[in-house]
């Protein structure tokens, strides 16, 4: 067999990846001899592998306005909706009934319950009641507001940024209802850390001078539905709201220089003021309703 122009296959030079394979191709940054399986298009006519990724290791990549590489497919958003779901699906085997599933064992342990969180020094109630849900339509609206506002939240913050803000959010949700609720009563659900995502939003508009009316409407909206219906945390909600807008702010204002680590920096003296807070508000707790059993 010959090649083009006449000579032989086996006087062509080997590929530099398969060594059994002979080609009179080239790549046009190295110039090293490639096969076509190892080549690929370039700006300038075909390079080799190692060639691509070394291209795309020196090339600045893009990077959103909150300073994080543009997320093309949301992946934390899809994370939480199933860790909720499946958290909801537990509950409602436990109690058999997908309505009253907040009597299973599993609900009692996780709810966010100001005495037990602090008088029993149960503080992850701080964050798992942010994964339970009231019955199937509490948790059916929830995730669907998680998706809605989630998705391009996480493109543009990135997937460190969003989790940070959304975590945030739902502590210091939990932190208010320590601070301004009945010890004794219960809070659950995933609307402290939406509530943070709404911030995020109002921030957001507010920073990049967009029209407010659309944010503000729905914000008003959930205001409304809070204070209309019974047995909504209202102090969770608007706990939610003030952090992530507080994150949301820490992110989009953080100057240029050092962008990430000025983010993350406040990121971290705002967890740690919420810790402050809740150690605080548990010793007050536990001095007022007597230590746990």
């Amino acid at each position: 067999m010959t090649a083009p122009y006449g000579q032989p296959i086996d006087a062509l030079p080997a590929c530099y990846r398969h060594p059994g394979r002979h080609t009179g191709l080239r790549c046009t940054r190295c110039d090293r001899p490639t096969c076509p399986e190892c080549l690929r298009d370039a700006a300038v006519g075909q390079q080799c592998v190692e060639c691509v990724n070394e291209g795309q290791r020196t090339t600045r990549q893009p990077v959103t306005w909150a300073g994080a590489r543009l997320v093309k497919q949301p992946v934390l958003v899809y994370l939480l909706i199933a860790a909720n779901v499946a958290i909801y699906g537990i509950t409602a085997l436990q109690a058999n009934s997908f309505a009253f599933n907040s009597n299973s064992p599993l609900f009692a342990e996780w709810v966010t319950w100001p005495r037990a969180a602090a008088v029993n020094d149960q503080w992850w109630r701080i964050v798992t009641g942010g994964f339970l849900h009231y019955g199937f339509i509490h948790i059916a609206v929830n995730m669907l507001s998680l998706w809605v506002l989630g998705r391009d939240l996480e493109r543009v913050l990135g997937r460190v940024r969003f989790a940070a803000v959304y975590f945030l959010s739902l502590i210091g949700g939990s932190v208010a209802v320590m601070l301004f609720s009945d010890p004794d009563t219960g809070a659950a659900g995933a609307s402290t850390a939406l509530y943070g995502l709404m911030g995020c939003y109002l921030v957001a508009v507010v920073r990049l001078k967009l029209n407010p009316r659309p944010i503000l409407a729905t914000l008003a909206l959930n205001v409304f539905i809070t204070f209309a219906l019974p047995g909504i945390s209202i102090t969770g909600h608007f706990g939610g709201l003030v952090v992530g807008a507080i994150a949301m702010a820490a992110l989009v204002y953080a100057p240029q220089k050092n962008r990430a680590w000025w983010q993350g920096g406040v990121l971290v003296v705002l967890f740690l003021v919420l810790v402050l807070i809740y150690v605080t508000r548990a010793a007050q707790l536990v001095s007022a309703l007597g230590p746990g059993t």
